[in-house]
């Protein structure tokens, strides 16, 4: 059985618990080692070893170096009594800080993949901090044996361009994780709304874009009663000046906390008609290269995607003719939308996705057996530009 080492830079994060579900899908025994901020979502999982490395802080990256060092004199000490892993994966700049001193605990022949999975606007800074970022970047994935990522933009217009990176890639799309394999048979058309009724807008997972919940809540004042927008997840409260203030105070607006992924889908996305799959927190960079997890989960399911068309995931929208992408996310552009917006035409726009290919939206066990198999195999030291796997998984070098 592969051990796989996960270290975590933040054990809050759904994402976090989907990666580990994967690789134990695919028959690895994984030990997280990770950062504690707001909870823990591996928590109730008894078969998953959990060290804690310390706290950090959303929006805090001073603090966040500083638990950085702090956690790497004590790392001897934490990973103690943790199984000699087979393969250490670092998710996110910080953790890759410390994958190499772990490898080096545990004999210094455990190769690490760098998983990144969203692009930091400081490491698109032009000025010296992102220099000196992207040193350190290069710097720590220096022996680095692969870098995961989610989006071929990222690869394109990042580790191509500007990292310092030179790793061989693999793409590991933000997809729905099918433990069972059988979500690519279940299919539910979801109804539209009975007349009187408003159409329900979805904005789940991890909710930090300002400019989002504005246009949003904007858009269910504006048509009094005819939408409504329904949110589900984190929020990221330091982005945010006020958010529970501002959803308590929006007309037709409701939060419902954070859900379980993947289990709880299927009942949250059956609730809306509509999936808001725009981001602009990092705009004109990681937002405009990202392919979210909502993107997947609301095709999968039924609920028609809402994106920006000069965005990849707009891009990846037109080139499978599904959902719908706006030249412009304006709450007058999107007035128009839905005042538009009748049963035949919803009808039209679930029509297009329940004929899509229900694989383009998933990751099941056999892509997950492919991942893991591919991390067994990595060398101590990456040689090669280009490596091939025999999965739908895409692999590719960095430059």
């Amino acid at each position: 059985m592969t051990e796989v080492l996960y270290l975590a830079h933040d054990l809050s994060d759904a994402a976090v618990r989907r990666r580990v579900l994967m690789l134990k899908t695919g028959g690895a025994r994984v030990t997280v080692a990770g950062f504690q901020r707001a909870g823990n979502v591996l928590a109730d999982d008894p078969d998953v070893p959990i060290v804690v490395l310390g706290r950090t802080a959303d929006a805090k990256m001073g603090q966040r170096v500083a638990a950085v060092l702090k956690a790497s004199l004590a790392l001897k000490q934490k990973l103690a009594h943790v199984r000699k892993p087979d393969v250490i994966i670092a998710r996110n700049l910080e953790m890759l800080a410390l994958a190499g001193r772990a490898s080096r605990l545990f004999g210094g022949e455990i190769p690490v993949a760098y998983e990144c999975l969203d692009i930091h606007r400081l490491l698109l800074d032009e000025g010296a901090k992102g220099y000196m970022l992207r040193l350190a970047e290069g710097h720590f994935g220096r022996n680095a044996s692969l870098l995961l990522t989610s989006s071929p933009a990222f690869i394109e217009n990042y580790f191509k361009q500007r990292s310092r990176l030179d790793l061989p890639t693999l793409l590991v799309e933000n997809k729905v994780l099918d433990i069972k394999g059988d979500l690519a048979t279940a299919w539910r058309r979801p109804p539209a709304p009975a007349v009187g009724q408003p159409w329900r807008i979805g904005w789940f997972g991890a909710l930090r874009c300002r400019k989002s919940l504005q246009i949003l809540t904007d858009l269910a004042a504006r048509l009094e009663g005819r939408v409504e927008i329904v949110l589900r997840g984190r929020p990221a409260y330091s982005e945010f000046d006020d958010f529970d203030e501002q959803v308590r105070q929006a007309p037709q607006v409701e939060f419902h906390g954070p859900y379980r992924n993947p289990e709880d889908l299927g009942g949250i996305y059956g609730d809306i008609h509509f999936a808001w799959a725009i981001d602009f927190f990092e705009e004109g960079l990681n937002s405009q290269w990202l392919l979210p997890n909502r993107l997947y989960e609301s095709s999968l399911y039924g609920a028609v995607p809402i994106a920006l068309a000069s965005t990849e995931t707009g891009r990846f929208l037109q080139r499978r003719s599904v959902g719908l992408t706006l030249e412009a996310a304006t709450s007058d552009q999107l007035v128009n939308l839905f005042n538009g917006m009748d049963r035949e035409r919803y009808n039209d726009l679930v029509g297009t996705i329940a004929a899509s290919d229900r694989k383009s939206w998933i990751t099941g066990p056999e892509e997950c057996r492919a991942l893991v198999r591919h991390l067994a195999d990595l060398p101590r030291h990456a040689d090669t530009k280009v490596l091939s796997l025999s999965s739908p998984l895409h692999s590719g070098g960095t430059s």
